[in-house]
């Protein structure tokens, strides 16, 4: 299990830059989170790359990430990575019962809103996007509308992190990372 494996995995399956990019994010509010918490960086990382790898190839409920959890078993990657990455799928009912798959569904939905509110603003930029500006955004159900609020919400409950607190972690992680998102600003 390594970066260079489970770039070349997503690369392999995902071509389009916003889902990667996607993935990126992703992977970058894992590998914070995991700093924090005193947990493996790199698997949670890898987690997070991995997350919607297949997503692109199979969209719908009755393949997505299931397809791809199939994919990672034949490659050697371990049980507990795929049950994450299964569990994030709310429409696969799995229980939550790491704290790596909890954080996994906490930081997904949230990564794809920052993204959305960055993108809207006149520079660009989450590098001085403020959780408040968020907040009034998710109050707005036409903005990126396919985004689940609810989703936001529970995935800071789960991890008994104030949703104020939540996003600026997510943000802070991303941030780390703007020039690879392209969300550094003008240009960035």
């Amino acid at each position: 299990m390594n970066k260079d494996a489970a770039l070349a995995l997503l690369h392999q399956y995902t071509k389009t830059d916003s889902l990667r990019k996607h993935a990126y994010g992703v992977e970058a509010a894992m590998r914070w989170y995991a700093r924090k918490f005193g947990e493996d960086e790199e698997k949670w990382a890898t987690v997070g790359l991995l997350h919607d790898f297949d997503y692109e190839q199979n969209p719908d409920p009755a393949h997505h990430p299931e397809d791809g959890a199939k994919i990672l078993r034949e490659r050697g990657y371990p049980e507990e990575i795929v049950y994450c990455i299964l569990s994030h799928a709310e429409y696969l009912n799995l229980e939550r019962k790491s704290l790596m798959d909890k954080t996994l569904f906490a930081v997904d939905e949230l990564v794809g809103f920052l993204v959305a509110c960055a993108l809207v603003r006149p520079n660009k930029s989450i590098l001085d996007m403020e959780v408040s500006s968020v907040k009034k955004k998710m109050k707005s159900k036409g903005f990126a509308a396919a985004v689940r609020r609810e989703d936001i919400v529970a995935g800071a409950e789960s991890r008994g992190i104030p949703l104020d607190e939540h996003i600026a972690n997510v943000i802070a992680a991303m941030r780390g990372v703007a020039g690879e998102l392209g969300l550094a600003g003008d240009g960035g």
